[in-house]
């Protein structure tokens, strides 16, 4: 496993969703209060980005603006249809001020 810097802990707002290039696709990185979650930027419904959607705070879910899907951003499994397949979640650290995360 590698892990990777994303960007500083103050690059991203509570509530909000940011895509880093990485790999194939990217990472969307939210923040909610001092938590950090990561995901695939990518819905596994359509290949439309996670990061541009609604941050649900209160459940702790992303949603795809397209066709409204909500992913979980704890386990990515999807609580809502059109999407049936989980994104992949990705382990996150934060070390001093930059956020890192794990990939396999």
């Amino acid at each position: 496993m590698t892990e990777v810097r994303l960007c500083s802990v103050h690059d991203v707002a509570s509530g909000e969703a940011k895509c880093f290039p990485i790999g194939r696709g990217g990472i969307a990185l939210v923040r909610i209060d001092d938590a950090f979650y990561a995901v695939d930027d990518t819905c596994t419904h359509q290949k439309v980005s996670l990061s541009e959607g609604e941050v649900h705070t209160d459940r702790l879910e992303i949603e795809c603006w397209k066709h409204g899907s909500c992913f979980s951003l704890i386990d990515g499994t999807p609580h809502s249809l059109p999407a049936t397949r989980p994104v992949t979640v990705y382990e996150v650290r934060i070390d001093d001020d930059d956020v890192l995360v794990e990939l396999p």
